[in-house]
């Protein structure tokens, strides 16, 4: 073991040489192999490519050198490319905090079976006057950077768990697919971390529309890990027990307390007062849809308007007739 590994359990050690083929007897080698494709993008600037923080870019990617090159090349094109979203990205940024504060994310206490850390987002929290959905996204990647840098969560990962309970017609609205892509290319292609799950409970139709639009931009491996359990909690319980679950989700703990998280990244600046307003943030929709291409656009037309989410006719039965597109087996 080479003190790269330190930070790692017996049992992780193990589960990082079988399911990821780390070795430690190459793993300076592994490491320089990613370093030495830097060259070939003069086009990024690659602010960090220390040992440790390309080692979990590898981890992230099986120890597949050009697919851990290509996720470090992402990580920082894709912050070049939206470099107005992560400027002053820290917990006491006006719009991160209030987002923070309101469980964006909530981080559960205890770990899944498989070692993995369970993010919670309980989507009808979302306070659009005082904060944007970019703030949300801002928040949760600032999470995953605090997180990430546990070996232990570089190996096992985490799972996401999105309750949909009394989230409206109109918070759904505001979901535009630019912003949509912009969240799946910031996590699914450029962060490294392992999902092992992304789990949706208490969806509505129209999240269910959503979903329908973002599919084309998600890979198959993602489509794979995500369920679609409606009310059907016993199904979520299946694969996370729910003696480790706050009872919003149907478990035993008591109700998630939403200032967790945020009062371990705030710490004394938790109860600082702090003035926002969500029109002041510069990064506009007009902004992110200019990278949508034509073709882009027109997949997601085929299947929902962008930015529109169209509720069925009453009485034609489309109410009734709209099935999960994903769910367990």
């Amino acid at each position: 073991m080479t003190h790269l590994q330190a930070g790692l359990s017996p049992e992780t050690l193990e589960k990082a040489k079988v399911e990821l083929k780390e070795n430690p007897d190459t793993l300076h080698q592994d490491i320089q192999e990613v370093r030495d494709m830097i060259i070939t993008r003069p086009d990024i600037g690659f602010l960090r490519t220390d040992d440790a923080f390309i080692l979990r870019f590898l981890r992230a990617r099986k120890f597949n050198h050009f697919e851990a090159f290509r996720l470090l090349a992402q990580y920082f094109e894709y912050r070049q490319q939206n470099l107005d979203m992560f400027k002053n990205l820290k917990a006491t940024d006006p719009g991160i905090k209030q987002a923070l504060k309101d469980g964006f994310p909530g981080v559960l206490s205890n770990l899944d079976r498989y070692g993995r850390k369970i993010l919670v987002l309980f989507a009808a929290n979302w306070d659009q006057s005082r904060y944007t959905f970019v703030d949300i996204l801002r928040a949760i990647l600032l999470s995953l950077e605090s997180m990430i840098e546990d070996p232990e969560l570089q190996v096992n990962g985490f799972v996401l768990i999105i309750d949909w309970s009394n989230f409206t017609f109109k918070q759904a609205s505001k979901l535009t697919p630019s912003m949509l892509r912009l969240a799946i290319e910031g996590l699914q292609d450029s962060f490294p971390a392992r999902f092992g799950g992304i789990h949706f409970v208490n969806q509505p139709w129209y999240i269910h529309a959503l979903y329908t639009v973002i599919r084309p931009f998600l890979k198959d491996k993602t489509r794979k890990r995500i369920f679609m359990h409606g009310n059907n909690l016993n199904s979520l319980h299946q694969l996370i027990h729910p003696e480790i679950l706050p009872s919003e989700l149907g478990g035993m703990l008591p109700p998630y307390d939403m200032s967790t998280w945020a009062r371990t990244l705030l710490d004394h600046a938790y109860d600082e007062e702090s003035e926002y307003s969500p029109e002041s943030y510069t990064l506009s929709v007009k902004d992110l849809e200019k990278d949508l291409s034509p073709k882009t656009m027109k997949r997601s037309q085929s299947v929902v308007e962008p930015g529109v989410l169209k509720r069925p006719a009453k009485g034609t039965g489309e109410e009734d007739n709209i099935q999960p597109l994903l769910s367990l087996d």
